[in-house]
């Protein structure tokens, strides 16, 4: 016997069942994005190899280790996209929508792709929506991207569940001082250190800062801090960035290791985390990108931006219990017909209340079947009320109405007036 077909190890299934709740979360996401003044860019799930070793960096764990690579028919390295800036950098030089200083804010949501060891809230194919923003250099865009995401907490219930921890990386010329005195500091404690931060050490030693091994955290406890190495012009920058927040009423925690694994960044870094998952913490991350697009061939372009992971926050909802009862249901009104002429009528009655009630979510009993039968079906649905259409009904030109999630009595309301009664009892309640 042949093996079964099943999904790739850490590429999962979004079942039916499951992708309500998805909806909402996107639709809450995109709404929220175009209120701010953003604007939805798509780009492809493939890009050339090179794209991501210039951008993300060709020493760290995503392009060394967790990128899919593969070569096509042409002979040319092309690579699953393992996160969204690049993409979005690529695109606005390949269109020179940021040419002459032109301001762009775009969103974009879709799948990402790494080679990591699949757990809970971290899979090989996972899904993001960002934020990018071009060519704007203050403070005051930083604070809306997370002023942004703050409200997105509120709407969604889980405020009181995710925490902000924020840092500078300043720009390339005082990181690369502070990355001299970490590597002297780091050197000294050689033997303390885990064997992945010995590696890091030569390669990429701020990210020996983000390691969660314990005794080469309590070396970095007295390593030196960046803070410290910060140039004014990145100071006065992140002094602006904390003074919106407070502002605003944002609450947040400086953390002094907050490096992001991707090369680009600099000044502003910022974490939205939460204890409430376990080990995958962090919900949404993001920060400054100013020398990304320059460092991609293209003219001097500031960059800030964040992405967050959907898996996480959905699997948060669930656990904090903030999934809206609606979501839950699918049908508002299950319509049960009885006898061929009885189906007939029912299909055109059904269209016509569509039509004047296009956001009813009405259901027709499909395969005909017994009175039971296709009340258990309508139950099954999660629907409000069943509509009952038979030869009787169809006669004296009415359809029985039934609530099913409360009291009230089964009647009997006209084929004319069945619009009005369902926008009261549901549309509108």
């Amino acid at each position: 016997m042949s093996k079964s077909l099943q999904a790739i190890r850490g590429m999962n299934d979004i079942l039916p069942e499951q992708t309500p709740l998805w909806r909402y979360f996107e639709s809450t996401v995109a709404r929220l994005c175009d209120n701010y003044g953003y604007k939805q860019i798509r780009t492809p799930i493939v890009e050339f190899t090179e794209l991501f070793k210039r951008s993300i960096g060709e020493v760290t764990d995503i392009v060394e280790k967790e990128m899919y690579t593969f070569e096509d028919r042409n002979g040319d390295s092309l690579t699953l996209r393992p996160e969204g800036t690049a993409a979005c950098v690529r695109a606005v030089l390949e269109h020179g929508i940021t040419g002459g200083g032109q301001t762009q804010k775009m969103w974009y949501i879709g799948p990402m792709y790494r080679h990591e060891r699949p757990q809970k809230g971290r899979y090989r194919q996972f899904h993001q929506i960002g934020c990018e923003v071009f060519n704007l250099d203050g403070p005051d865009i930083d604070a809306e991207l997370i002023v942004l995401t703050w409200r997105l907490w509120g709407q969604l219930g889980i405020r009181d569940a995710v925490k902000l921890e924020l840092n500078s990386l300043g720009t390339s010329e005082s990181r690369g001082r502070y990355r001299e005195a970490l590597v002297e500091y780091l050197s000294a404690h050689l033997d303390k250190l885990d064997e992945d931060s010995q590696r890091r050490l030569k390669t990429n030693p701020l990210r020996v800062l983000d390691t969660k091994n314990a005794d080469t955290q309590a070396v970095l406890v007295d390593a030196p801090k960046m803070a410290d190495y910060l140039d004014d012009e990145s100071r006065t920058h992140f002094e602006g960035l904390k003074a919106r927040l407070d502002a605003a009423g944002i609450p947040y925690v400086i953390n002094p290791k907050l490096v992001r694994g991707l090369d680009y960044y600099s000044k502003t870094v910022f974490e939205w985390v939460t204890d409430k998952l376990g080990a995958q913490g962090t919900v949404c991350a993001g920060g400054r990108y100013d020398g990304l697009v320059e460092q991609m061939g293209g003219k001097p372009t500031t960059g800030v931006g964040f992405a967050m992971g959907i898996e996480r926050l959905i699997l948060l909802l669930e656990t904090l219990e903030q999934v809206p009862e609606e979501i839950s249901r699918q049908v508002d009104v299950y319509l049960c017909a009885f006898g061929e002429a009885a189906e007939l009528a029912a299909l055109a009655l059904s269209e016509k209340v569509r039509d004047q009630l296009p956001n009813l979510r009405l259901q027709i009993n499909a395969g005909a079947g017994s009175f039971k039968s296709q009340f258990k079906k309508a139950d099954k649905s999660g629907a409000l009320y069943a509509l009952i259409l038979g030869d009787d009904e169809l006669a004296q030109q009415v359809i029985g109405f039934k609530p099913l999630r409360g009291q009230g009595e089964q009647q009997n309301i006209a084929f004319d007036a069945l619009a009005a009664h369902l926008a009261t009892c549901v549309v509108q309640g």
